[in-house]
């Protein structure tokens, strides 16, 4: 069953025999990914996907096998219902990321100049993405921006580990392609 700890496992089983709190507190051990996931998924709106996605895992819970780990189980069902969200919606899919914003660095402030180039650079990574046709992008988003594993990613995408490699090695390729023309800053040299 996977590498789940005894008290995810505790936590499960009283769950399933109906217990609300044991619930409440195998989604909190994972709640930040979900919420992640949401987020890159639908934008805005993947608090509400994940609150929602919360509550059909409750309802469903009692179909969970147990073939694959929880945390897999459930983000399968934040991701589906984000979609649903961007689907239903009809909007165009905004990512609310901030790469570097989510990783803590004891480091100085950066410049002005040197914060501005980063988010210039953040923002044509996203939209590099973004533009991903979806089995690319949503293979990318779950093993670079997520940092699920592979098999996470495989067992999400429902599909087997060497498509997630050849999908994530294609994806990197055009993502390498696209963000490999040089960003003119008006300063040619006169050489």
């Amino acid at each position: 069953m996977g590498g789940r700890s005894l008290d995810e496992d505790e936590l499960l089983r009283q769950a399933r025999e109906g217990g609300l709190d044991a619930y409440a507190e195998l989604l909190h051990l994972h709640q930040d990914a979900a919420r992640r996931l949401a987020r890159f998924l639908c934008g805005s709106d993947g608090d509400d996907a994940t609150q929602e996605a919360f509550v059909k895992s409750w309802s469903s819970l009692s179909r969970y096998r147990g073939d694959a780990p929880f945390r897999s189980w459930l983000l399968r069902i934040v991701a589906n219902e984000s979609r649903n969200r961007v689907r239903a919606s009809g909007r165009r899919r905004q990512y609310e990321l901030r790469l570097a914003a989510d990783r803590t660095s004891g480091e100085a402030a950066p410049s002005p100049e040197v914060a501005a180039l980063e988010r210039e650079r953040r923002t044509r990574l996203l939209e590099a993405i973004d533009a991903l046709p979806e089995h690319l992008r949503e293979v990318v988003v779950y093993r670079h921006l997520l940092e699920l594993s592979e098999a996470e990613t495989a067992d999400l995408l429902d599909a087997p580990a060497g498509t997630v490699k050849s999908r994530l090695s294609r994806a990197l390729d055009r993502l390498r392609a696209e963000l490999a023309e040089p960003v003119r800053d008006g300063r040619e040299s006169d050489g």
